[in-house]
């Protein structure tokens, strides 16, 4: 399979906003079903100097991943960053999601210099954790009835990943 992972585009919005609302993506991300192309577009056209968003696409331009880093604006917390990742279910154990990834944990450590690289995953997506943990971060804490999901309240795992900047990861 032959992808690209570079900065998204206004014009991935149509493909991220499929992406959004398709079966076995949009149960495990806050958005909602009613998701649109012009939120996906509003979302791009107001990403500031703090946002740093990847796509995976295929050579056709088809959107099969979204991964986004977004720096702390407090002067206090600049050295912490969150993250968030999706990929389109034909493309999902294949490696798609470990690459975006790792591109953005190359930044937040070889360009941002972040310390503290954290997420919240829904605490019964096993793979998504297993995919985490496998990149270095660390279940924190559990936070409980977070998030509606299919009429029913769903916990979320917080996780971080700590890496003093010239250390190696442990």
């Amino acid at each position: 399979m032959n992808y690209t992972i570079r900065p998204i585009e206004p014009r991935d919005a149509e493909g991220a906003a499929a992406l959004r609302r398709m079966p076995g993506v949009f149960e495990n991300t806050t958005g909602l079903p009613s998701c649109r192309t012009a939120d996906s577009e509003a979302f791009i056209a107001g990403l500031g100097p703090d946002d740093h968003n990847f796509v995976a696409v295929l050579e056709d331009g088809t959107v099969i991943g979204c991964a986004g880093l977004t720096v702390c604006s407090n002067p206090r917390m600049r050295h912490v960053g969150s993250v968030g990742l999706y990929v389109h279910t034909d493309y999902q154990n294949q490696g798609v999601g470990t690459a975006l990834m790792k591109v953005l944990l190359d930044l937040a450590d070889n360009w941002l210099m972040l310390v503290r690289v954290e997420l919240e995953v829904f605490a019964d997506n096993e793979r998504a954790i297993h995919l985490y943990e496998k990149l270095g971060f660390e279940k924190e804490g559990l936070l409980r009835m977070t998030t509606v999901r299919d009429g029913r309240y769903v916990d979320d795992c917080k996780m971080a990943r700590i890496r003093i900047p010239g250390e190696a990861l442990t």
